[in-house]
């Protein structure tokens, strides 16, 4: 657990002096006393210090906030800007996409003429083992018949 001076909590949490003493009157801040300095447990009491801070927002009166037309134009013509970026961006991924999907398209194309002469190379190959097939077949009978001949005759 880091504690941490009275200084430097105030600075993290934007609370002053009397806030800081009414919570630890309270008992919602953890505190401890070293060398004579008071530390506080900023862990401790997180919940009771955002509250804190939107009750002194709350006690001024909404009608006297005044919002300046400067900040008004200023806010609106960011966030035109940021649209406009948006929008940009927007473009410029669909255009990249299109190009992308071109490509794809051009690939594909270029593949089913690759597979539809692979198709025509096996059938191809197909047929030539078929009539090889057949001629190892032929020469084994003629060789069978030639031998069993050869055979006859020489025990005749």
């Amino acid at each position: 657990m880091k504690w941490m001076s009275d200084a430097e909590y105030r600075e993290l949490t934007g609370l002053d002096s009397n806030a800081i003493e009414d919570l630890i009157n309270r008992g919602k801040l953890s505190v401890k006393v070293e060398d004579g300095i008071r530390y506080i447990d900023p862990s401790k009491g997180t919940q009771e210090v955002v509250p804190a801070q939107l009750r002194e927002l709350s006690k001024y009166n909404a009608r006297e906030m005044v919002v300046e037309p400067m900040f008004v134009e200023k806010t609106i013509g960011t966030i035109i800007n940021l649209h406009e970026k948006v929008l940009d961006a927007k473009e410029e991924t669909l255009k990249a996409l299109r190009v992308e999907n071109e490509f794809l398209r051009e690939a594909l194309a270029s593949l089913q003429e690759l597979y539809e002469e692979d198709r025509k190379t096996i059938h191809t190959l197909q047929e030539q083992l078929k009539l090889s097939q057949q001629e190892v077949e032929f020469m084994r009978r003629k060789y069978k018949l030639m031998w069993n001949k050869t055979i006859e005759d020489h025990t005749k």
